[in-house]
């Protein structure tokens, strides 16, 4: 409180002088040896111990190093989880395990992760295995369970991560239960013999994993981590498996040739060589045949299905049922087998010729090496003579621009999830893909909305992609009016931050359901204006004036306008990353109130 002090002098002792007079001694005194033999330091790590350590004056006396003479607090690992109110990374990052180790956190990766940084293991960890739309079915479930294995780690634990528990549970139920789900990267089994009937408590966790910790007296825990069976690899549809009648087919080949007399054998082997020479050629010839239709147009870099022209217009029935325009086509809908879903998009591309080329390819190369949950997935092209087109999975609830502002207001909880998914695909586009990409166009119209109303990012027309290390690019300016972020007409460098900005409009409509400029609402027209205008006013619940559950659920709210401001503010350097917008959206880090993001705000402004 006011007037209390912190004392540290050359005595060697550290006290807490309280405003009232009173002194605490916080380092024990009979650790602390005579001052006239020894120097003192005191520090605060950037782990959060402080530390006291001590150097002997006479080196002869001693060992010519700072010694520890005593730390706080003692288990850096166990205080984090105690005092972080389910805020923060703790000592060691995301996805990581905290164990002390003479008073220091001492940083390990679970199985199935690594760290983010060999050199600074305080950091976190990542996922060597990154899950894709395609290992999940509609409800949640796993597609296939035989794909992944549990290791296990005794007397660990993830206090703050769970969102589903099972009480009680056997291990087998347990490890069941998460194999079956989808969201659950690791379980956190309660040991069964602490409970009377042999059972015990079950959690599951989601990613990203916080305040993990492992202490072999305090923890009567096992964690239970789902990874990748390290023979689960997806074997490629053009190598299929050798099948027994090859096999045996191989065993009977080397039998005769074994029991025959070398004369015969020579004349066998000579046959043989001479029909698969035969075969060979002709599969050459076919590959050729392959090769130059698929390239006609240049190689496309992508494993993606390639349609006929004819098979795609017989799908959509002679390009029959528009769903949408865009600046570079039109976009159909089409009836394919049921392994497609049965209902495709078709994208067909106009004829712009060296732009429309230059988008197909980039769309193509692009998503058909993108996978996440967020992302509309791409499932084949067509690239024959003039024709270029691109088939997407079907979104049956179109885009989020009908679904903020339509008759009906959709309700808070489904928005919130909403901007939440957007966030983790955009965070996923900017620092887990391959190679880095930026979108340039992100806006409600190109947010997709499937059955089940999961947020899924489209139209990777306008993407911009950053090479290796490369980090940002010039470029004519990109996207649309509202949404442009202040850098693309300042002549300066983009980099990822240009879709950051473009999130926090997209975010503020999602918030108060309305267009980020509608000129007929004059002092209220530009929503980002009006929004830190609201806020600054401690008058948020203006921009929710109509909606009940959001005005219900003030400390969302406020959390949700403090993301958008930091994300529109007018320096590029000053708004988050999507990864860090992410986690404060999931309430994992805290957000800081916001500067004013206008550069020249002349409005009134109170302090």
């Amino acid at each position: 409180g006011e007037g209390s002090r912190l004392i540290f002098n050359g005595t060697g002792r550290i006290q807490f002088r309280n405003s009232n007079g009173s002194i605490i001694n916080l380092a024990p005194i009979n650790t602390v040896p005579k001052p006239e033999s020894y120097y003192y330091r005191a520090t605060l790590g950037f782990d959060g111990v402080f530390t006291l350590y001590s150097y002997p004056r006479n080196p002869s006396a001693g060992g010519r190093s700072w010694s520890v003479l005593w730390f706080k607090p003692d288990d850096i690992c166990s205080s984090f989880v105690d005092s972080t109110a389910r805020l923060g990374t703790g000592p060691c990052g995301y996805n990581s395990i905290c164990e002390p180790v003479n008073g220091r956190p001492n940083c390990t990766c679970p199985p199935g992760f690594s760290f983010l940084d060999e050199k600074n293991t305080h950091i976190g960890c990542k996922q060597d295995y990154t899950s894709s739309a395609e290992d999940c079915n509609p409800d949640g479930s796993t597609v296939e369970e035989d794909r992944f294995e549990f290791r296990s780690i005794l007397f660990a634990d993830f206090p703050f991560s769970d969102y589903g528990i099972l009480q009680p549970a056997t291990e087998f139920e347990c490890r069941q239960s998460c194999l079956l789900d989808c969201t659950c990267a690791v379980a956190i089994l309660q040991d069964p013999s602490l409970s009377p009937d042999g059972t015990g408590t079950c959690w599951k966790k989601k990613l990203p994993l916080s305040n993990g910790w492992f202490n072999r007296v305090d923890i009567d825990r096992t964690a239970l981590f789902k990874v990748p069976k390290s023979n689960a690899s997806r074997r490629s549809p053009d190598t299929p498996k050798p099948s027994d009648g090859n096999q045996n087919a191989a065993i009977l080949i080397l039998s005769v040739l074994l029991g025959t007399s070398a004369i015969f054998n020579f004349s066998f082997l000579a046959a043989i060589a001479l029909i698969f020479f035969c075969l060979y050629r002709r599969r050459l010839q076919n590959l050729d045949g392959v090769h130059s239709h698929r390239h006609s147009r240049g190689d496309l870099e992508t494993n993606l299905r390639s349609f006929t022209y004819k098979e795609l217009e017989q799908a959509t029935n002679g390009f029959k049922e528009e769903l949408g325009r865009g600046a570079f086509g039109t976009v159909y809908k089409g009836e394919l087998s049921p392994s497609y879903g049965n209902y495709v998009a078709v994208k067909k591309l106009g004829k712009v010729a060296q732009e429309g080329e230059r988008e197909f390819k980039t769309e193509v190369k692009v998503i058909g090496h993108t996978h996440h949950k967020n992302l509309v997935r791409l499932l084949g092209y067509c690239d024959e003579e003039q024709h270029r087109l691109l088939v997407y999975e079907f979104m049956g609830n179109g885009s989020l621009s009908n679904f903020l502002f339509g008759v009906l207001r959709p309700s808070w909880q489904k928005r919130l999830q909403i901007a939440s998914g957007i966030a983790k695909g955009l965070a996923y586009l900017h620092e887990e893909c391959s190679t880095q990409i930026i979108h340039c166009d992100i806006k409600p119209q190109n947010i997709l909305l499937d059955d089940c109303l999961t947020a899924k990012i489209s139209d990777f027309g306008l993407a911009k992609l950053l090479i290796n290390s490369k980090t940002q690019t010039l470029t004519g300016v990109r996207g649309t009016k509202g949404y442009v972020a202040p850098e693309w007409f300042r002549n300066s460098p983009v980099t990822v931050k240009v879709d950051v900005y473009s999130f926090g409009v997209m975010l503020l409509e999602i918030i108060c359901c309305r267009k980020c400029v509608e000129v007929e609402m004059d002092e209220e027209a530009i929503l980002t204006e009006w929004a830190f205008d609201c806020y600054n006013e401690g008058m948020m619940e203006k921009l929710v004036e109509n909606d009940e559950e959001a005005r219900n659920d003030v400390g969302r709210l406020e959390m949700l306008l403090k993301v958008a401001i930091w994300c529109v503010q007018y320096e590029p350097v000053l708004r988050p990353s999507m990864r860090t917008v992410s986690m404060m959206l999931e309430g994992a880090v805290q957000v800081p109130p916001p500067p004013c993001p206008f550069p020249l705000h002349s409005m009134s402004m109170k302090y």
